[in-house]
């Protein structure tokens, strides 16, 4: 029987391994909420369907739809993805699922992290979240592992590790006083290392420009191998993303990791830029509740939001102009990997893409 634990998993000799390690399975959500996802999120249903194929192709899936929405769910995913009911106030099972941390002995443990729509009332995106605050909970109890709550404010998108010390991240996210206002960087650092088992923090500025999450590390900059990182990459000067990514590589090339190495640098063109048409804001409804939708936002697309499966990666498809090098730098990065490309705009529409929309079970193994 799954319990909660009151230890930390540091304590406890457990640590949160790379995505790039095997895997037993992948969580997702159903997208659902019409002032998020337009025309009655049948497109992003669809986007989603296509996610969950591609991942279910090389590892076991499992959606979480609420109780209106799990037949409709159910006839249009794969026989071979699980279905199970779980009520959710929006889809990012990256931020709302739990982040699951393993340890020698084979055992697979979970954190469940505070939730508050990144952000809350201080800009958060959507209001109640009270839904998906309770997520990583049930989650936890189907995969029947033990959980630890943690005592601060956090999404599993604003966090990326390597597996074996380091963790990347940005002040803009981590630092933003609408998570945790009474946390200082050091403590911040502390509670990093105590509940996923990490030694060493790197640091980056901001995230993607115009991120509605604050500026996750996973649309900007993630692991691909031990010492490996891939980052969003912009050439054009009088784009804001060109500083920022600029500021990231600076920073990464000033660092070690955790072992001592320096980091390699895969640059991911970025795509776009991309903004939202008049007919996407159209048919998004109008809500008390979320974030509205509007013609000539520019949306922050990225490649680095793809998902790295067993055996496979699948990244999202989002400029004609750029995949194919996107495409051919991520096969360069993962090799022996088969790297598939599903369309993805409509994800983004709603704020977020592939990465965000997933979360690794790690298969533990016995050391």
């Amino acid at each position: 029987m799954a319990q909660t634990l009151d230890s930390t998993p540091q304590a406890d000799g457990f640590r949160m391994p790379a995505e790039f390690e095997p895997h037993a399975g992948t969580w997702m959500a159903w997208p659902e909420r019409t002032d998020n996802w337009r025309l009655g999120a049948g497109p992003a249903q669809q986007a989603f369907a296509a996610v969950a194929s591609a991942i279910a192709a090389a590892e076991p899936v499992t959606v979480a739809a609420s109780t209106r929405q799990f037949e409709n769910a159910r006839s249009r995913l794969p026989a071979a993805v699980r279905v199970v009911e779980i009520s959710t106030n929006d889809a990012w099972m990256r931020d709302t699922g739990p982040t699951f941390v393993i340890d020698r002995k084979g055992r697979r443990r979970g954190v469940d992290w505070i939730f508050n729509a990144w952000g809350g009332l201080d800009g958060g995106l959507y209001f109640p979240w009270d839904q998906d605050d309770l997520v990583a909970h049930k989650v936890l109890e189907i995969e029947g592992a033990d959980r630890y709550r943690a005592p601060f404010v956090l999404e599993g998108g604003a966090i990326h590790v390597d597996g074996q010390g380091t963790l990347l991240t940005t002040e803009e996210c981590l630092l933003n006083p609408n998570r945790n206002p009474q946390l200082g960087r050091a403590d911040i650092e502390s509670l990093l290392q105590r509940y996923l088992g990490i030694e060493q923090v790197v640091w980056l500025g901001r995230g993607v420009y115009n991120d509605e999450t604050d500026g996750h590390v996973d649309n900007l900059c993630c692991f691909t191998a031990p010492g490996e990182v891939a980052l969003s990459w912009c050439n054009d000067r009088d784009d804001p993303q060109y500083e920022i990514s600029r500021d990231a590589y600076e920073r990464l090339m000033a660092e070690r990791d955790a072992r001592g190495r320096p980091f390699k640098v895969h640059k991911l063109p970025q795509p776009g830029p991309l903004v939202m048409t008049v007919a996407e804001a159209e048919g998004v409804d109008t809500g008390e509740g979320a974030k509205p939708r509007l013609a000539g936002d520019r949306m922050a697309g990225s490649y680095v939001n793809f998902y790295v499966a067993n055996g496979r990666v699948v990244m999202p498809l989002l400029d004609s102009r750029r995949d194919r090098r996107a495409r051919q730098v991520l096969a360069e990065a993962f090799p022996g990997r088969e790297v598939v490309g599903v369309p993805a705009r409509e994800i983004l529409l709603g704020g977020g893409n592939i990465h965000c929309i997933t979360q690794q079970v790690p298969a533990p193994r016995r050391r």
